[in-house]
């Protein structure tokens, strides 16, 4: 994963509202049917109702181990200003080399739901320092109020390896006649 790939997290704040700085030291791709999520690209919530690929590339002989996270920094609204943010999704004991389906789903997906505005929705992927990080890992109390940083503290996860984000709005309602 080039620098710049880093950029964009920083100029959109990924980095900084969700992310501390890090250097990317693994490469993943998140494909929601035949669109690959990039930085910054549009996803309508209909296109994401289901779960996406995230395939981590490497050898498929590797004893590393991965955790993906999903989540929605921007869901904190003035009536719930306490919110950090809305946790979507995560996936522990990925192979590298492997997709999510081969990891363990901790907290199942759940697609976009932006009331109003635009939502940024960040994969994040977490290098496991130990190979099976099911033992003794327990899925959050709920989605809200949820902390990416805090996570990775509470599980030794280290800093991410890589992460990618796309936006997503509200879709207006079809007009019935």
């Amino acid at each position: 994963m080039a620098r710049s790939s880093i950029e964009p997290l920083v100029v959109e704040k990924v980095i900084g509202d969700v992310l501390d700085m890090f250097t990317p030291a693994a490469n993943f791709t998140v494909h929601y049917a035949s669109r690959q999520v990039a930085n910054g690209c549009e996803i309508k919530p209909s296109a994401a109702v289901d779960r996406p690929s995230v395939q981590i590339l490497g050898p498929r002989v590797s004893t590393t181990f991965y955790t993906l996270v999903m989540v929605d920094p921007d869901a904190p609204s003035p009536s719930e200003p306490t919110l950090r943010e809305w946790l979507h999704w995560i996936v522990v004991d990925i192979p590298e080399g492997s997709d999510a389906t081969k990891g363990k789903e901790l907290v199942a997906y759940m697609g976009p739901r932006p009331p109003t505005g635009i939502h940024r929705y960040i994969f994040v992927l977490l290098k496991q320092k130990h190979a099976a990080m099911m033992v003794g890992c327990r899925a959050p109390d709920g989605r809200g109020n949820f902390s990416t940083r805090e996570f990775a503290a509470q599980y030794e996860l280290g800093p991410p390896v890589a992460a990618v984000y796309f936006n997503s709005q509200k879709e207006p309602a079809t007009k019935k006649r």
